[in-house]
């Protein structure tokens, strides 16, 4: 079977530019389904809808939620339907199965106030640290990027004339992102100090943000805990603080003043703009907080 995983990863990247990230997620999914259909002495060629629809419910038994759970599908459906593509498999054996239902869940939203907080917290930040520190939370919160984008930048993708950032995002698509002007000064005063963030014994680097880690840029784990740690000092609840809710709230903060789910659809880089209108779900909820909070129609008592 762990062929099987390897060959379908390989597709992945090769017909469809699959992140290493997303390869991971794969496999580390289909491993577990894998698992469970040796338990049951079943293999990708044998199994059937019944099998599948087992699994689910053995992962709703384990506290799995609804999401995970549909996530998980959505990595079985592609596998099957590769193997049967290439004539491993005699059939598609998720063609039936039904996905678990899921609410939609509203994402984690800063106020403008809070990244406020946060951006003045960062620059009381003092030492290299800090100027990198102000760096990445303006150009994150000015450009929306996914954290993964973020830190592995190419120093080329923010040419020192251009007040943009060229992003390569899922799936190899490239998008060109507007910098906003405390973003480019940010960056023009990283820029003075960066190589403080070279590896020993390394010249120079192709990653905007360098470090020492295998990896040779700065990880996401560690700017997620950089945040956590900013959140701190800025008096707020780092449960809250994520470079996740950061790019919400580039795209919150957009959609309340005005921008249009497309241009915004394009920023972040969704596939799909049904993606992009869970901001207006968010607006209107605070809309209607904001109402039943203020108007003074809604604090008359009842008759």
């Amino acid at each position: 079977m762990s062929r099987w995983i390897d060959a379908f990863l390989d597709m992945l990247v090769a017909e469809r530019g699959a992140s290493k990230n997303t390869c991971i997620a794969y496999d580390r999914d289909l491993k577990d389904y894998t698992a469970y259909l040796k338990a049951q002495d079943q293999t990708p060629q044998t199994v059937g809808p019944e099998e599948i629809s087992a699994y689910l419910s053995a992962l709703a038994r384990g506290g799995a939620k609804p999401a995970t759970a549909a996530r998980k599908l959505s990595a079985l459906r592609q596998f099957h339907r590769f193997l049967y593509g290439e004539g491993y498999a005699p059939r598609d054996a998720t063609a039936t199965v039904d996905a678990p239902r899921k609410g939609r869940l509203l994402p984690k939203f800063l106020s403008e106030a809070e990244v406020d907080t946060l951006l003045i917290a960062a620059r009381k930040a003092k030492g290299l640290d800090g100027v990198r520190l102000v760096c990445l939370l303006e150009v994150l919160y000015a450009t929306g990027l996914r954290v993964s984008e973020l830190v592995t930048l190419p120093l080329s993708a923010a040419r020192r004339e251009e007040p943009f950032l060229m992003v390569r995002g899922k799936g190899g698509k490239e998008r060109l992102v507007p910098l906003s002007p405390p973003a480019r000064d940010a960056l023009t005063a990283y820029r003075k100090v960066r190589d403080a963030f070279l590896p020993d014994g390394v010249k120079d680097s192709p990653y905007l943000f360098p470090s020492r880690s295998k990896e040779g840029y700065l990880t996401r784990q560690r700017f997620g805990q950089m945040l956590k740690e900013l959140a701190l000092q800025a008096g707020l609840d780092p449960a809250k603080i994520s470079p996740h809710v950061l790019r919400h709230a580039f795209a919150g903060h957009l959609v309340a003043h005005g921008a249009d789910l497309r241009s915004v659809q394009q920023m972040l880089g969704h596939a799909d703009i049904s993606t992009t209108q869970i901001y207006t779900h968010v607006l209107n909820e605070r809309l209607a907080s904001l109402v039943a909070d203020k108007h003074p129609l809604a604090k008359r008592p009842k008759t």
